[in-house]
């Protein structure tokens, strides 16, 4: 059934240029000026006569519009010659060919974002793929694109240096005949990817990867000798492991055999779970001694070496068997630390202080949680006045200015800072 122009109340069978036109039409999306703002297509005596009303931009979003098909393919290359980002996420595109007579007819076109259209529905056949051949960017997250289409886009896309395959619902990693040279981000979170020996085939691949994003897979170990790892992998510079399933520190250790490796990522792991925040940054970072930025954080040098000590500290009292390999790196760098004195830090609750009536001195324990009231009634007993007649002055032994009264009844004791060995005065009130 055909769509008539502009019925923006039907969400289902809407071509791509069905709805470029009525997002980019003067009344949606007026013209904006400056250099690389926008685009106006002046008409001509043969173009469509929509053109003198489209003010395109470079990059286009058309996502959500229930866009099912293309369109005009020579309207599409009148209106998106400079176009070179293109989001239509979240579609009803299903059919490949659809989505290739778009893309063949935006030559500029360097990011593509198709997350989310059903496109599993259909086979991508290779002349299809073709027409992506200058995508570097390239988006299938929720698309549940097969293993065999992912194939068949890397080797059509000679230029493709970023791939989002996140929510496919993977199990599974199905390796190319050929390798993807030019790939340098693999974006592939939230999937089932539970074996190592699946991981393992991603950098056979993609031996260039310079930054893998596994992110929510459950990868329970890492099972890979060095040298093989550093062969897997050997451009690997940041590698995000968040809420991974791993639950030994030999599996952390692994990582120093990618040879390029500076950025880890590993928040939410079971390995974690029983330290502190603090263990657990210093222990990454000291078991890690070429990252230079752990979840997002740069790793300073104070903070390393401060790191690489407490590690030593850490593991001291722990039986010969039990010390991993770092450690012993580490004493050889250090030395043998003695452990940190404990330091109590928490404010001092009483002090001994002299008392200073008349001709009569007497030393007394006060607790500096109280008020000035509460130790007048305190020390009513002691020097025999009311509380009302009570005059106090307490002197700091270091004090250069002499006694200081103590006239605020509310005032805590502890604000005066009041330490063992001084004195507080005590004298009638004159009437």
């Amino acid at each position: 059934m055909e769509v008539q122009e502009g019925s923006m109340d039907q969400p289902s069978g809407r071509s791509f240029m069905q709805v470029l036109c009525e997002k980019y039409s003067p009344e949606n999306f007026p013209y904006r000026r400056g250099p690389g703002m926008g685009v106006h297509v002046p008409a001509t005596p043969q173009g469509s006569p929509m053109k003198d009303r489209l003010n395109l931009p470079s990059v286009l979003v058309l996502n959500s519009c229930g866009i099912t098909c293309a369109g005009d393919e020579n309207e599409i290359a009148a209106f998106c010659a400079h176009v070179s980002e293109l989001d239509l996420s979240d579609n009803k595109l299903e059919d490949w060919h659809e989505v290739s007579k778009i893309v063949s007819n935006v030559p500029h076109l360097e990011f593509l974002n198709l997350s989310s259209n059903p496109l599993s529905l259909s086979v991508l056949e290779r002349r299809c793929a073709g027409s992506f051949a200058g995508v570097r960017k390239l988006v299938l997250n929720n698309s549940k694109a097969s293993w065999e289409t992912v194939h068949t886009i890397l080797q059509e896309l000679p230029d493709l240096e970023e791939l989002f395959l996140c929510l496919n619902d993977y199990e599974t990693v199905s390796c190319s005949p050929v390798c993807c040279q030019s790939l340098k981000l693999l974006h592939i979170t939230d999937n089932n990817l539970q074996d190592w020996t699946e991981i393992r085939k991603l950098g056979i691949m993609f031996p260039s990867l310079d930054t893998l994003i596994l992110a929510n897979n459950n990868l329970t170990t890492i099972e890979e000798s060095e040298d093989s790892l550093a062969r897997l992998f050997p451009n690997l510079r940041s590698i995000n492991l968040h809420k991974s399933g791993l639950h030994c520190w030999e599996d952390i250790d692994k990582l120093n055999s990618f040879p390029k490796l500076e950025e880890v990522k590993l928040l939410g792991i079971p390995l974690l779970q029983s330290y502190t925040t603090e263990e657990r940054r210093k222990l990454l970072i000291a078991r890690l001694p070429s990252i230079v930025k752990l979840n997002g954080s740069i790793v300073a040098d104070g903070e390393r070496e401060d790191s690489e000590r407490f590690f030593i500290r850490y593991y001291m009292e722990f039986p010969e068997e039990e010390v991993p390999f770092r450690y012993h790196q580490l004493v050889t760098k250090y030395g043998k630390l003695e452990p940190l004195a404990v330091v109590d830090l928490r404010p001092q609750s009483s002090v001994k202080v002299e008392v200073h009536f008349q001709d009569k001195v007497e030393e007394m324990s006060i607790r500096l949680d109280q008020t000035v009231a509460e130790l007048k009634k305190h020390l009513k007993t002691v020097v025999q006045l009311s509380t009302s007649n009570m005059l106090l002055f307490y002197l700091d032994q270091e004090a250069p200015f002499g006694p200081e009264e103590m006239k605020y009844s509310s005032r805590a004791l502890h604000s005066y800072g009041i330490r063992d060995g001084d004195k507080i005065y005590v004298e009638p009130r004159m009437k």
